[in-house]
């Protein structure tokens, strides 16, 4: 794990990972988005984590991809191989992930924050594609997934205008669930995580499953009642039954 992202343990069961450039306003070079994977896959495998929260700092979530780097490269950023694999590995994380966002989160960084599953947004947030303005438009799933997020005609504003939006449009549209004081924003997070956190890590993950297919797959009830079934005979169903009428905590196994 290299200092530009720093993993810590504010809560039981949550990660916290922080983006760690800031002499280049976070921007995701190839190094960072591969550390960034790697961490990933380690919190996947490691039964203590429940939840991940990313940040940045409060003067940058993401400013988006590194163009230093875009200027030495033959291909573009979002075709090279390991740029692919790394954002795979981002999108197909399987436990919750939140973004604590303050300061920008442009280009790459919107792209990023829209692969969490909750974003919260310090007031000083500002959000934007402005790849437009350099001849190019996002290429990292920003056009496929901002629509989706906040529709198309909204979508549209941002990456064929290029214009940021502050983080009361950005809650008005959708894009965030909450707004906070920046200096709160990353606690914030970190308290909706340790509540994630608290559920059946079984039942969590079932359940953000659930909800990503119905954005990327056809209705699929079959599917769908194979997991509900799954989760109906599960252990972690049946403690928290018995705890709920011995009205006492539930013991999660995440079986």
């Amino acid at each position: 794990m290299t200092d530009e992202l720093i993993r810590e343990r504010p809560a039981d069961h949550v990660l916290l990972l922080r983006l760690n450039r800031p002499e280049r306003l976070n921007a995701l070079s190839k190094a960072l988005l591969r550390t960034l994977g790697g961490a990933l896959i380690e919190a996947e495998r490691d039964a203590d984590v429940h939840a991940v929260v990313l940040t940045g700092d409060e003067r940058s979530f993401s400013a988006g991809a590194d163009l230093k780097e875009m200027e030495t490269s033959d291909l573009p950023s979002f075709a090279e191989i390991g740029r692919l694999s790394a954002w795979k590995t981002i999108e197909r994380f399987a436990k919750p992930l939140i973004a604590a966002v303050n300061g920008y989160a442009y280009g790459g960084g919107l792209e990023l924050a829209l692969l969490a599953d909750i974003v919260v947004a310090g007031a000083n947030a500002r959000f934007a594609t402005p790849e437009i303005k350099v001849g190019m438009f996002p290429g990292d799933g920003g056009t496929q997934r901002l629509p989706r997020a906040i529709g198309k005609a909204r979508a549209m504003q941002m990456i064929l205008g290029g214009e940021p939006i502050d983080a009361r449009t950005a809650l008005a549209w959708g894009l965030v669930c909450d707004v906070f004081e920046p200096a709160d924003t990353v606690a914030r997070a970190v308290a909706l995580a340790a509540s994630v956190a608290r559920h059946s890590p079984l039942a969590v993950r079932m359940a953000k499953e659930e909800v990503k297919m119905s954005f990327e797959k056809p209705l699929d009830e079959s599917l769908s009642l194979e997991r509900k079934m799954l989760l109906f005979q599960s252990e972690d169903r049946r403690e928290g039954v018995r705890a709920f009428v011995e009205k006492r905590p539930p013991r999660w196994v995440g079986k």
